[in-house]
């Protein structure tokens, strides 16, 4: 593999990494421009970006868990009773929501709330894989 070569699976890989996480991000353009020039196996290609989006899943998780202790704080982003709310919400429908970690802007917060409520790690790791996973082999597959 060249330098070409592991510059592409790592831009891959970061663009993924910050579309898992809560920053605004869009990964399949980069998957798609890289499957679409066929210099990579697609397995390879979906692997790097199921690794990268569910890397920054588990970011997102990890600020849900510290979360209770900041929501009080000025700069926290969502009000008390947005906070309860939402939280209340992901109660309700429990972890199945994981597998709606995939859409765009809502399933970021899904995995922040996952994080909250102590979901357990394993269990969303396996949802938030196979959801996300998921939706690269779909996207590798229509191309």
């Amino acid at each position: 593999m060249g330098p070409a070569s592991a510059a592409a699976l790592a831009g891959l890989f970061a663009s993924a990494f910050l579309a898992g996480s809560i920053l605004p991000a869009q990964s399949e353009i980069v998957l798609a421009a890289l499957l679409l020039s066929g210099e990579h196996p697609a397995w390879l290609l979906v692997l790097v970006a199921t690794v990268g989006n569910v890397g920054g899943a588990v970011l997102n998780y990890g600020l849900g868990r510290m979360a209770d202790r900041l929501r009080h704080r000025r700069w926290f982003p969502l009000s008390a009773a947005g906070w309860d709310r939402s939280a209340a919400w992901f109660n309700r429908w429990g972890v199945g929501t994981l597998l709606l970690s995939w859409l765009p802007v809502v399933g970021d917060g899904f995995t922040v709330l996952a994080g909250a409520a102590r979901t357990p790690f394993m269990l969303f790791l396996a949802l938030v894989t196979l959801a996300k996973g998921g939706r690269y082999l779909v996207l590798a597959a229509l191309l």
